[in-house]
């Protein structure tokens, strides 16, 4: 009985959260709202449109350096264990710059796990675990093609005048996929041999 007093009390002073609210889609995705960026409605659809599709391919990525991190094994387990930790968590950053830049132009970021895999054209892995060089070679076929992507992607924001998307892709999408590609190359090249 008090129990039930105090639940009534409780929702008389308005403190009981209201649960289990629907409402209606206020902006459907691949539209964009008007803001004042000084960029036009088609210059900000395509830097959406374009974004959205490496910002999928980015979440998969790092979603496939999670698993390679968990899945590891072998005599370079320690190196490679932390260096996969290392890079997701870079790309978790690219994942959080690149949904912010579709926000920022008036888009919607692509965030729903399965909105991802629609969208998505890194191939998917096998369920179980790969050997290593498969494991950095699937890593690597990743990179490259949001590297691809994002090099045209920037190039025709820029011929529109959007250099913020540009920036974003040269400076941190780019820059971060080609090293973070040449740690992993280097770890598929055999140890050369010393001669004396």
């Amino acid at each position: 009985m008090a129990v039930e007093s105090s639940a009534k009390a409780a929702e008389h002073h308005g403190s009981q959260p209201a649960l289990h609210q629907k409402g209606e889609e206020i902006q459907s995705f691949g539209t964009v709202r008007q803001l004042p960026v000084g960029l036009s409605h088609d210059a900000r659809m395509y830097s959406c449109q374009r974004l959205n599709k490496i910002l999928a391919d980015t979440q998969i990525l790092y979603s496939l350096y999670k698993k390679h991190h968990w899945l590891m094994r072998g005599p370079t387990f320690y190196q490679l264990h932390l260096l996969l930790d290392k890079h997701a968590g870079e790309q978790l950053t690219l994942v959080d710059a690149l949904a912010e830049r579709v926000q920022t132009l008036g888009g919607v970021a692509v965030g729903d796990p399965r909105h991802v895999a629609e969208l998505t054209v890194i191939p998917r892995p096998p369920n179980g675990a790969e050997e290593i060089p498969a494991m950095l070679s699937r890593l690597l076929e990743a990179h490259e093609t949001i590297l691809v992507a994002s090099h045209d992607a920037a190039a025709k924001a820029a011929e529109q005048g959007d250099d913020g998307t540009n920036d974003l892709l040269v400076s941190q999408v780019v820059r971060t996929g080609e090293l973070q590609a040449w740690f992993l190359a280097e770890h598929l090249v055999e140890t050369p041999l010393v001669r004396a």
